[in-house]
């Protein structure tokens, strides 16, 4: 049964691998950025930017064709958020809304990482479970404070199953970090992307899908 198993999930994951493969690829190096734009066969978009010094994920976003037929806006799964331009404002509402938590993902080459900022409460207040089932993480406080469901779009991608024992945690500086130790499958398809994309002949003018938006 266990080899059932590892059999189909190797077949995900190689099945992500070949969509990627068959993606139109452009790239663009900027600013110490390798920037990479992935047209997909449905019209999918995914962009992605990596430090050219430490070949880190930075930023991956996704934009989708919209019901017209226009471009969809972009939504983060890895980077900073998009800042509101209502938060550009000053106003006393604003300034409450700045301590509201933050929560954003940034990954290490070994983990995918996400950070909780504006979360003052000690770290025993935190629990952070998995979730098999549902395929995704919850974070709750005991003092009901707060509560967050979020997954790991890397490992539906593919189809591969939720590990407790990845499952980490710590709090410092009022952020809450929570990690997930990337498995063999994700670091072997990273890498191998890794070397795909940095075959690629980046260009200093290229498509402003790939810029930060």
């Amino acid at each position: 049964m266990f080899q059932e198993v590892s059999v189909f999930c190797n077949m995900a994951v190689q099945s992500w691998s070949d969509l990627l493969k068959a993606s139109t690829k452009t790239a663009l190096i900027h600013d110490g950025k390798r920037k990479i734009h992935y047209l997909f066969t449905d019209g999918k978009e995914m962009a992605e930017e990596y430090d050219l010094t430490t070949d880190e994920l930075t930023v991956r976003k996704w934009r989708s064709k919209s019901t017209l037929k226009g471009q969809g806006p972009w939504e983060i799964e890895v980077g900073e958020p998009v800042p509101s331009t209502v938060a550009c404002l000053e106003s006393d509402v604003i300034k409450e809304n700045c301590s509201n938590p933050v929560f954003m993902r940034k990954d290490t080459k070994t983990s995918f990482l996400w950070r909780v900022r504006n979360l003052p409460y000690p770290k025993e207040v935190y629990n952070i479970s998995v979730e098999p089932d549902q395929r995704c993480c919850i974070i709750r406080t005991n003092n009901k404070k707060y509560y967050k469901t979020f997954n790991v779009p890397d490992l539906d991608r593919s189809q591969l199953p939720l590990d407790s024992s990845a499952l980490n945690f710590t709090h410092a500086n009022n952020t809450l970090i929570v990690s997930y130790k990337k498995p063999k499958e994700i670091l072997t398809l990273e890498h191998e992307l890794l070397r795909e994309v940095k075959k690629l002949k980046g260009t200093s003018e290229g498509d402003v899908d790939c810029k930060t938006q």
